[in-house]
């Protein structure tokens, strides 16, 4: 156990525990001064990557009274009981006050959001955005469509910063297009490394949406469970699509992990880790530090709180990242076929290309949705 010493809690006290542990369980007063500390710690220990659980007392009571006057199982005891998630906490904290007020409970959801968005972690976040709708009993589509604005918000103040103020609005606008058709794809690769490194041996139960045509020509969907290795299911698809990467070191990676599963039939973290091409070993170094949180192969040993439902996630997080590599490749191929045009006379074949194009995006802008 760890105090701060009557002082607020700060990020580097925060990475000064994610040294030592991913988890942190907050114990704070059961005093009105102490639930709005914990409010202000959650999302500075959520920023750093970690899983947290919040414990408050009864009144009158602070750890240390509480301890000194209960038995250590007695303490074991009541920390484990009482230990809740971010959103159940904020949920029993702040919904007796907005239960009957529709503003104020939309306020407390957009205020949990707020929190989610925080976390780093793209899977961790949808955990959570699944389990606040499910608290809440809103819409995860909706839930999703605030948290996106949030983060795009976020962005756009923090580039703000960094351009200082003194960049005219046009330049700003061509530099963000530029960027971001880089980013998109550098950052959709990367999660594909990171989700092998991650959760590659893990066998998992998907759900595939078909379309299917009757005679009439009206479509119907279908859904058609089958089950496969985290690794396979990536693999499989970019396959399919003949998808190549376009980030050098990420390509490197990820002919290694394919090697190793035609080899060994599963991921062997340790030997990428130690690999003899220093590029591909400070690569997956990198993706695994970047949080502080692995050994990917030894959740159950660090009693890592979100193995089980990440499980959960998993069969819509590995179709999503797919979707929406296919989407971005699909976005670029239109964009080069615009530019060619733009050079010579267009002709109908153009056209018609772009057009089966943008009816594919649109296609798998749908099932993507299904997917979330």
């Amino acid at each position: 156990m760890v105090a701060s010493s009557g002082t607020a809690l700060t990020s580097d006290q925060i990475r000064l525990v994610r040294r030592l542990t991913q988890n942190i369980t907050v114990l704070f007063d059961g005093d009105a001064a102490g639930i709005r500390a914990s409010i202000r710690g959650i999302d500075l220990i959520l920023e750093q990557g970690m899983n947290v659980r919040v414990v408050s007392f009864p009144d009158g009571e602070d750890p240390d009274s509480f301890a000194r006057s209960h038995s250590v199982t007695e303490l074991a005891s009541y920390l484990e009981e009482s230990a809740q998630d971010f959103i159940s906490f904020k949920v029993s904290l702040l919904m007796k006050n907005a239960q009957n007020d529709p503003v104020k409970k939309a306020g407390l959801i957009r205020d949990i959001v707020t929190s989610i968005s925080k976390i780093p972690d793209t899977i961790q976040r949808e955990v959570y955005v699944q389990e606040c709708a499910r608290i809440m009993e809103i819409s995860e589509r909706v839930l999703f469509s605030e948290l996106a604005q949030i983060i795009s918000k976020t962005d756009k103040e923090e580039a703000k910063k960094h351009q200082g103020g003194h960049t005219s609005f046009e330049v700003v606008k061509k530099q963000d297009v530029a960027l971001e058709e880089v980013d998109q794809l550098g950052i959709l690769e990367k999660e594909v490394i990171r989700t092998l490194l991650l959760y590659g041996n893990e066998e998992v139960d998907f759900v595939d949406t078909i379309e299917k045509e009757d005679e009439e020509g009206k479509i119907t969907i279908e859904n058609e469970s089958y089950s496969n290795q985290v690794s396979k299911e990536l693999y499989l698809n970019l396959q399919e699509d003949e998808i190549e990467f376009t980030n050098d070191v990420y390509k490197a990676v990820y002919y290694e992990l394919i090697h190793q599963l035609n080899q060994q039939e599963k991921i062997v973290i340790e030997q990428l880790i130690n690999h003899k091409n220093e590029l591909i070993a400070n690569e997956v170094t990198s993706i695994l530090m970047d949080e502080e949180k692995y050994l990917v192969s030894d959740w159950g040993r660090k009693g890592i709180f979100l193995p089980d439902i990440i499980k959960k996630i998993l069969p819509k997080a590995v179709p999503a990242v797919i979707l929406n590599l296919r989407r971005i490749l699909i976005e670029k191929k239109i964009n080069e076929i615009v530019e060619e045009a733009k050079s010579q006379k267009s002709t109908r074949a153009d056209l018609e290309l772009i057009s089966n194009y943008l009816s594919l995006k649109k296609r798998l802008s749908d099932k993507l949705n299904r997917v979330i």
